[in-house]
């Protein structure tokens, strides 16, 4: 199931309820998600893969247009797609080119219309713009929920596996991500990095994992972790008065990666710059295409 839709509508939250664990992080900043994330469902109905993407917006920078390349791959590869909308928002331009992409394979949709529980959700709107955009895509395909409440995701489960057909699982029953090590960890920081720094530069910035690797018999993760940087200038506001900032950042990391490994983890965290990775096609090839 690839689940798809613009900026900021919802889309991790909900996987993370879909999965009952914390697969993808989440902030309040547009397109914190950069790669295909995939959350991992077993029941006795079945397994369902969800494949988390960055939010589509209209961009011709080349940051943003490999974001979107990331989702479109994730769409035309899954069996299903589970389009994300924001009832708190009114459909524009933006919305209507999502919906574009989708229009002529409402039989592989369904619609999630997130938000519901907010005072300001327009579900009667939503629905509305869903008849006239997708008019293939039937009531039946359209589930009000909230995921930061987790409400009316069993409803939605239950409507997916009804669709899957038989097949061997992807993976074994007690994974809920495929996500390496490494990358979790450099994601969970980023998480920190961007709800910390996020009215400053939270889009100049990722975390590159240098070195990882277990020690005492197996019982320690060691890490070794760069926030990157695009200015020096940049440095500074990351790192803190007194490295203040950047010990909030590391030691909000730690607090969720103890609880997602069983491993007792240690983690030296550092900021570098990397001036313009944001256009360098080397960089965007390592950071995306995994």
């Amino acid at each position: 199931m690839a689940v798809v839709g613009r900026p900021s509508a919802g889309k991790s939250t909900l996987v993370n309820a879909l999965c009952g664990e914390k697969v993808a992080i989440v902030s309040p900043v547009p397109q914190t998600t950069r790669n295909a994330i995939r959350g991992i469902v077993n029941r006795k109905e079945g397994q369902l893969v969800f494949v988390d993407t960055p939010g589509q917006h209209l961009s011709e920078r080349k940051f943003n247009r490999k974001l979107a390349d990331v989702a479109g791959r994730a769409q035309a590869e899954a069996d299903l797609v589970l389009y994300v909308l924001d009832s708190t928002r009114p459909p524009g331009a933006e919305e209507e080119a999502v919906a574009a992409r989708l229009r002529g394979d409402e039989g592989r949709i369904l619609a999630a219309i997130n938000k519901t529980d907010s005072r300001a959700a327009r579900r009667e709107a939503v629905e509305e713009f869903l008849r006239a955009q997708l008019p293939g895509l039937g009531q039946d395909r359209c589930f009000p929920v909230s995921a930061l409440r987790n409400e009316g995701t069993e409803a939605l489960l239950e409507r997916l596996f009804s669709l899957v057909g038989p097949g061997d699982p992807f993976y074994p029953e007690e994974y809920y991500t495929d996500q390496d090590p490494a990358f979790r960890v450099a994601e969970i920081i980023r998480e920190k990095a961007i709800n910390r720094l996020r009215q400053e530069l939270p889009h100049s910035l990722y975390v590159d994992v240098a070195d990882a690797e277990l020690r005492g018999n197996g019982t320690k993760l060691w890490v070794r972790a760069f926030i990157v940087t695009e200015r020096e200038s940049q440095k500074g506001m990351i790192v803190g008065k007194g490295g203040r900032m950047i010990k909030a950042i590391r030691e909000e990391a730690l607090a969720d990666l103890k609880r997602i490994f069983d491993w007792k983890i240690e983690l030296d965290l550092r900021v570098k710059v990397s001036p313009g990775w944001r256009h360098d096609d080397a960089a965007l090839r390592k950071l995306l295409d995994r």
